[in-house]
């Protein structure tokens, strides 16, 4: 999800990029509102994907009975991986051609849905969590990419990526709700089943209905590159994560150097190679960083949000998984609406204007949420997420325009890979840090002596021990524990809150004089 200024561009061919001028052909290309059709649903893919996790936490907590560690790498490793490989993904895809890297990736991503589906303990899930990542990387930098070769009118385009946008946010409604139902009717593994026939349609349409697009000279692969970027991102994530879990030590810090000292030689390798992975001079532009940027810091504020909500709902509410899961829809209700229009606003108004509105105002829904506890009433919640909809589909729509616009077409790939790993970068942070406060208040409950320790792991294991506990005991802890969770979730709101609104205010400065116009 990402934005900056427009660039003309000629139509792409089959075996690569026409360097022609715009012509009314190459605005209005046939087929190309289908071949969008296709893509979305590589996003509703992934957004599916992404949400019923969530959902199937407590029941993947149950029964593969995952450490409170194990419970946050099972929701975090597949940001991990898919942070580190979608800038190579990305240029991969520039050069042996985006359609092929959509295609593979996608019948990778549902056969590797059906390993998740049946793994047997927490070290398989996370593995096969990990495998998602690596195929999910091909996805998202493709689908932009070929929006920004197939769409090259800019009005069109930022309908185009406002609706690419918009089924994004709907996936996220789509999977809770699909999600619920089948965690009612069926066992957990059955959401990510729903993955596979969606993959197969889009394979199967997407084979007659996309061009091809590729960079016509990319210059040799930098495998030295690819090794060099994903040590990186990944050692300094994983720093990161265990430095918020655990404290500062040495154990986390020597893989978190390593990751840093990798991440540097990669953007020196970057700066001096003929043919680099990634131009990272991208970054001189200043709309361009910003909304990078922006994307990273709101998703992290967002994240421990998104992961512990569906828990709440569940299991410190009560409510089943399909009333959980509709409760989550005023949030993609107002991301879809937001983002169809979100580009008419930013013309109207301004870029920094929508982006800023749009940031401040999931800011102080997130800092509402501060107020939660056990009993908390629907109206309260349903308004702020609601809220935090609206305020992020315009916010992500918007970025997502000047990223992709602010780039030549042949580097779209690699541009569309950056504003994807700000995203994933963000949730991967976001998990590790957020979601570290809401266990670490969590695991300080007051419990009676003999309580086992998998009460203090996660609420669902709490659940899970109280059930072989004396009656009077097990309500006592039980009380305690959602209390505690209740208590991290709200400092969790409370930091995203902070986190949300400081990146307001650093985007209105940052994304001064950025408009949505055609540049020649």
């Amino acid at each position: 999800m990402t934005s900056t200024l427009q660039r003309g561009g000629a139509p792409c061919s089959a075996e690569g990029e026409s360097t022609g001028e715009n012509t009314t052909e190459a605005v209005k290309r046939p087929g190309r509102w289908l071949a969008l059709s296709v893509l979305v649903l590589a996003v509703l893919l992934v957004a599916v994907d992404a949400t019923v996790l969530g959902l199937a936490t407590p029941y993947i907590s149950e029964d593969l009975k995952p450490s409170g560690t194990q419970l946050l790498w099972i929701g975090d490793v597949y940001s991990f991986v898919i942070a580190g490989l979608l800038v190579t993904m990305g240029s991969l895809g520039d050069r042996v051609g985006r359609k092929r890297v959509l295609l593979g990736g996608a019948a990778a991503f549902g056969a590797v849905s059906a390993l998740n589906a049946f793994a047997t303990g927490p070290g398989t899930m996370i593995a096969a969590r990990a495998l998602l990542g690596v195929a999910g990387a091909t996805l998202m930098p493709a689908t932009l990419a070929l929006i920004r070769n197939i769409f090259h009118d800019p009005r069109e385009r930022s309908l185009a990526v406002g609706i690419w946008g918009a089924t994004a946010s709907a996936g996220t409604a789509v999977g809770p709700i699909a999600g619920g139902f089948l965690l009612q009717h069926f066992w957990w593994g059955s959401v990510f089943l729903i993955n596979l026939p969606v993959m197969a349609v889009l394979v199967v349409v997407g084979i007659r209905t996309l061009p091809e697009s590729r960079n016509p000279d990319p210059g040799p692969w930098d495998l030295p590159g690819v090794v060099l970027s994903l040590v990186g991102v990944i050692g300094v994530v994983y720093a990161v994560k265990e430095t918020a879990a655990h404290g500062i030590a040495w154990a986390p810090l020597i893989p978190g150097a390593l990751g840093a000292a990798a991440l540097y030689a990669f953007v020196r390798r970057q700066l001096t190679s003929p043919a680099p992975l990634l131009d990272v001079r991208l970054f001189r532009d200043r709309g361009f960083s910003a909304a990078v940027l922006a994307d990273l810091l709101t998703v992290l504020g967002l994240s421990g949000l998104v992961f512990f909500l569906s828990q709440y709902l569940q299991l410190v509410q009560g409510r089943p998984p399909f009333e959980a899961g509709l409760a989550e829809l005023p949030a993609a209700v107002g991301a879809v609406a937001a983002g169809l229009v979100a580009g008419r606003a930013a013309r109207r108004f301004s870029v920094r204007a929508v982006v800023s509105g749009g940031l401040a105002a999931v800011g102080l829904a997130l800092a509402v949420l501060t107020t939660l506890d056990r009993s908390t009433g629907y109206p309260l919640l349903g308004a702020a997420l609601l809220v935090v909809g609206v305020g992020a589909g315009f916010s992500f729509t918007v970025t997502a325009d000047v990223i992709l616009s602010s780039v030549p077409k042949e580097e779209a790939g690699a541009a569309s890979a950056v504003s994807e790993t700000a995203y994933e970068l963000g949730a991967a942070l976001g998990i590790a840090l957020l979601g570290s406060i809401v266990t670490g208040v969590y695991r300080g409950f007051p419990a009676p002596a003999g309580t086992p320790a998998a009460a203090r792991e996660s609420l669902g294991g709490a659940l899970e021990a109280t059930a072989r506990m004396p009656a009077a005991a097990a309500e006592q802890t039980l009380s305690a524990a959602r209390d505690a969770f209740v208590d991290g979730l709200t400092l969790a709101a409370g930091t995203g809150a902070a986190v949300l609104l400081a990146t307001a205010v650093a985007s209105w400065f940052l994304l001064s004089g950025q408009h949505l116009e055609t540049r020649n």
